[in-house]
């Protein structure tokens, strides 16, 4: 007997230490809620990995940054998210291994079993919740923009029927008091005439390249390039750095934007007696320098003023020598946009330095 208990106490003895070591572990073990990690942890690792992208396409549609980008997309974003919450709506509330009831058969002949008073006012909503939910509705901000590109119209910026009554000098003043605080910000109120004849002319010639002379340094050639929104009515132009343009092409990023809005170009047009009848005709310029690009904005004001000069918003001026010198940035515009060897960087400098 004695030999028979030797094997068995050597047996016992040896899985003794597994068996405390098995119950430190699960003495000292930890469950963690993967659901609770999965939902808890920050967005800001995905942010940081898309943000080259997602900077690339707020300077695309010409937002200041991401921020401006994700709040023009915001409605679009939630609606998506309405859409995933309805298709997996059914489901959460599975019990996980069940299987869905089978549809109905089309060839069932027994009708449903009738509804009692009590199930059918439960299921449908009273007139004071349907009132509740249509109050809602119409007390949700209405969609910033139709447009694609995520552009505010003008009637989200300005009252536009007090804007469209209100004197030319009056509504510069205002125009600009809104910019005043915006170091990096460019505004204008153009004449209604003098931005039609800068349209036209950039309907026929959307690019073109302008100089920004730098007394230590030459000159520094930027690019330029027309764009048009209708939904919003306003016409958009990008500035870039032409080196970078030239390394990147159409993923090269713009340091400057400038929007014109021509929601104001008819406000003096209409038959009427309103205030808005007699006043001139204006569009209102707004744009923005982004940081960080190596332009200041005394170098975008500069280029603007530029697209002005070439594109025919000041031929009027000078009498005959002026036409002249209008009819020559006319010729550089042409030959620019047909490739023509005529065209030269030189011309090109004489002329910005002949408005300096």
């Amino acid at each position: 007997m004695a030999a028979a208990r030797v094997p068995a106490l050597r047996h016992l003895l040896s899985c003794q230490p597994r068996v405390l070591h098995a119950s430190n572990q699960r003495r000292w073990a930890q469950v963690h809620d993967v659901r609770f990690l999965a939902t808890t942890q920050q967005p800001r690792n995905v942010i940081e990995k898309y943000r080259e992208k997602l900077d690339r396409k707020a300077r695309e549609e010409g937002h200041p940054d991401i921020e401006s980008l994700r709040a023009a997309y915001a409605d679009k974003i939630k609606n998506l998210r309405k859409e995933t919450d309805t298709v997996t709506a059914p489901l959460r509330g599975a019990t996980p291994g069940a299987q869905a009831p089978p549809p109905p058969s089309s060839s069932s002949s027994s009708p449903p079993p009738p509804q009692s008073a009590s199930s059918s006012t439960a299921t449908q909503p009273s007139q004071e919740q349907q009132q509740q939910q249509q109050q809602q509705q119409q007390q949700q901000p209405r969609k910033s923009s139709s447009s694609p590109t995520g552009l505010k119209p003008l009637s989200e910026i300005l009252d536009l029927p007090k804007a469209s009554a209100l004197p030319q000098a009056e509504l510069t003043a205002i125009w600009r008091l809104r910019h005043a605080a915006r170091p990096n910000s460019l505004c204008a109120v153009i004449p209604a005439a003098t931005f039609a004849a800068m349209e036209a002319m950039a309907r026929t010639h959307p690019q073109f390249v302008l100089p920004v002379p730098h007394p230590e340094q030459g000159a520094e050639m930027h690019f330029l390039q027309w764009t048009w929104d209708p939904p919003t009515r306003s016409a958009t132009v990008l500035f870039t750095q032409l080196a970078e343009y030239k390394a990147r092409g159409e993923f090269a990023a713009p340091h400057t934007t400038v929007t014109h809005y021509k929601d104001l170009m008819d406000r003096g047009g209409g038959d009427g007696d309103g205030a808005a009848a007699g006043q001139p005709g204006v569009v209102l310029m707004q744009g923005t320098v982004l940081e960080d690009r190596g332009v200041k904005v005394a170098d975008a004001q500069w280029l603007v003023m530029c697209l002005q000069r070439f594109y025919g918003g000041w031929d009027g001026s000078g009498g005959e020598a002026g036409k002249e010198r209008a009819e020559e940035r006319r010729r550089l515009l042409e030959w620019f946009g047909k490739g023509d060897t005529r065209f030269s960087v030189e011309k090109l400098m004489e002329e910005a330095e002949r408005m300096g």
